[in-house]
């Protein structure tokens, strides 16, 4: 888990600048940097695209993509990540999409989260089964490996 204190601390020292693209996790990775004091040098912006209309039109998800693959997929979280680097004047953009709960499906389970990194080197994505803990928990979850994420991305830029 990383502390979001850390992470801006880093991010500052190496001059970096930091913005999220969230649905599941519905601001709760800008909440955690933004409750540090000063950490407007480093958080430029989070956008929380909740619908899929909201993924189209504020971040640039192609619609073919969200028929072909769903919101939660790494299709999608890389899309969501690509675009909001795009948009916003940052070094680093972290997106989520996923499944907190309840429900699911027997495809894309409760707890599924996929994740987009997007930085000037590049735009990956992975996938996290956090598995049946509960909305709050698959939130909680979630929001700290965006947090993870972006530290590793801000330690190799």
């Amino acid at each position: 888990m990383t502390d979001a204190a850390a992470l801006i601390d880093l991010c500052r020292d190496k001059g970096l600048t930091l913005a999220s693209a969230e649905s599941c996790t519905g601001g709760m990775i800008g909440a955690a940097l933004t409750d540090i004091a000063g950490s407007s040098d480093v958080f430029e912006r989070g956008v929380i695209t909740y619908s899929n209309a909201a993924k189209v039109a504020l971040l640039g998800v192609s619609e073919a993509t969200l028929a072909d693959h769903g919101a939660v997929s790494e299709a999608v979280a890389r899309e969501m990540a690509a675009g909001l680097l795009a948009r916003a004047p940052v070094d680093i953009a972290v997106s989520v999409t996923g499944i907190a709960g309840p429900g699911g499906s027997e495809h894309k389970p409760e707890g599924r989260v996929c994740f987009g990194i997007a930085t000037a080197a590049g735009t990956r994505s992975e996938t996290v089964e956090f598995g049946a803990l509960g909305r709050a928990r698959v939130r909680a979850a979630a929001t700290a490996h965006a947090l993870a994420l972006v530290a590793a991305a801000a330690r190799d830029a």
